[in-house]
């Protein structure tokens, strides 16, 4: 749900005498635990930091930074080394913006502007360490008024594979699978959608508790029909991760999914596909590829079945958020994971949605620029700085109410605007 229809929001123009990590982090684990402990009291992470002697910590330490351990002791103090995959992570997401063609005259208008082999470099990345294997195209099955207005797939990612000299780095050979948030029309109108739906992608098992929101799953799913010959969302990411897989075969791997917004949703979608269908397992049945999301300012997908299942199969995801950030907090802005009843005792419905995963949370606002709440830059910005200045925050009284109801506002007002734009359109999104 990026709350821009047709750019992303501006460089962020924050002081960081404006913005603040909190001294107390906010962290919510799939059992909604706090975890405060130092990572130096974990006996597995000194292990590994000693046995780093000539080759990269990170190269001994990956399954704990993927979230081998739900990020136990990682994210309370927040990690070096958490802090630099997150922002590596976010980096790869961002390409997605940098490389978007959003000029209505080019030939390449809502696709990516360079091919496969020059991307990275056009946009700064050559040094990345990855090679793009596959452009991902979706479009949902919505109608919407707007005169001419055809199912057509749009350039929503990409996916990535870790060279040879990353993989000594890295220690495993990763698999990046990149999403961008909402652009078009139609994937507003996806976003909007908040009834939930089956999800019915267990091929054995329909699984009928398990439901994600409906617009989503339409992106995710639907099966296009253009001038490309392109396949659902989902068959050309299950082809593309089954030929990976093949190809590398052997290998240690991973498999990282990173999305921003709705991107972030696709991202979760997928990860819970790929873990229910078995594919991170059914090349080599000795061993499982980890399966690891990074979600920044992502919404809610599924209901409280949809996180239950993630949890039984083992999908890891790092969610990264601004407390500030609405779209964080919809679709179940009322009845959600946090819903509870008298007593206190938390309960969640089976129509009620629920985020899945670890959250590291950041706090930063901007007065003159709202919307930057939201923007995948700002988290990146402010991850990078090593000692973002703390200053005082607003009290829990009226103030910091008043706060949220503008933001939510604010939010509501993007919303409309979205909507009106394309009830009274009368050209075609790309004329």
């Amino acid at each position: 749900m990026a709350l821009s229809s047709v750019e992303l929001c501006p460089k962020p123009s924050i002081s960081f005498g404006q913005v603040s990590i909190p001294k107390t982090s906010k962290l919510k684990s799939q059992s909604q635990s706090r975890r405060s402990a130092s990572i130096f009291a974990a006996p597995a992470v000194n292990k590994a930091i000693k046995s780093a002697k000539t080759s990269s910590i990170l190269a001994h330490f990956w399954r704990e930074i993927q979230g081998f351990n739900n990020w136990e002791n990682l994210v309370e103090p927040l990690h070096f080394l958490l802090r630099q995959e997150i922002i590596r992570y976010g980096e790869f997401v961002a390409a997605c913006y940098k490389a978007f063609d959003l000029d209505a005259k080019s030939e390449r208008y809502l696709s990516c502007k360079y091919g496969k082999k020059s991307m990275f470099r056009e946009i700064g990345m050559e040094n990345s360490g990855y090679e793009i294997t596959k452009y991902i195209y979706a479009t949902a099955d919505v109608t919407i008024p707007i005169h001419n207005s055809t199912s057509c797939g749009r350039w929503i990612g990409y996916v990535a594979v870790s060279s040879d000299e990353s993989v000594r780095r890295l220690g495993r050979r990763d698999i990046v699978i990149a999403f961008r948030g909402a652009v078009t029309h139609l994937e507003w109108a996806a976003n909007l959608m908040s009834s939930l739906t089956p999800a019915r992608l267990d091929p054995h098992n329909p699984r009928p508790e398990v439901k994600v929101e409906s617009g989503f799953m339409s992106l995710y799913t639907t099966n296009e029909n253009n001038k490309f010959g392109l396949r659902s969302c989902r068959e050309q990411l299950f082809s593309e991760i089954w030929r990976l897989l093949n190809k590398y075969k052997g290998e240690e791997m991973s498999i990282t999914l990173a999305g921003h917004s709705m991107g972030s949703s696709l991202a979760l979608l997928l990860a819970y596909d790929v873990a229910e269908s078995g594919l991170n397992s059914i090349i080599d049945n000795h061993s499982e590829i980890p399966v690891t999301v990074f979600s920044y300012a992502g919404p809610r997908v599924g209901n409280a079945g949809f996180k239950q299942r993630c949890q039984q199969l083992g999908v890891k995801v790092l969610r990264i958020v601004n407390s500030n950030d609405p779209i964080t907090k919809l679709p179940g802005f009322f009845f959600n994971e946090n819903f509870r009843v008298l007593g206190g005792t938390t309960y969640e419905f089976p129509w009620s949605y629920a985020h899945v995963g670890v959250e590291v949370v950041l706090d930063f606002f901007n007065m003159q620029n709202p919307s930057c709440v939201h923007d995948l830059e700002a988290h990146i910005s402010l991850l990078k700085c090593p000692n973002p200045v703390e200053i005082q925050r607003e009290g829990v009284g009226l103030l910091k109410k008043a706060r949220e109801w503008l933001l939510m506002l604010k939010v509501l007002t993007w919303l409309k605007f979205v909507a009106d734009n394309m009830l009274s359109s009368l050209v075609p999104i790309n004329s």
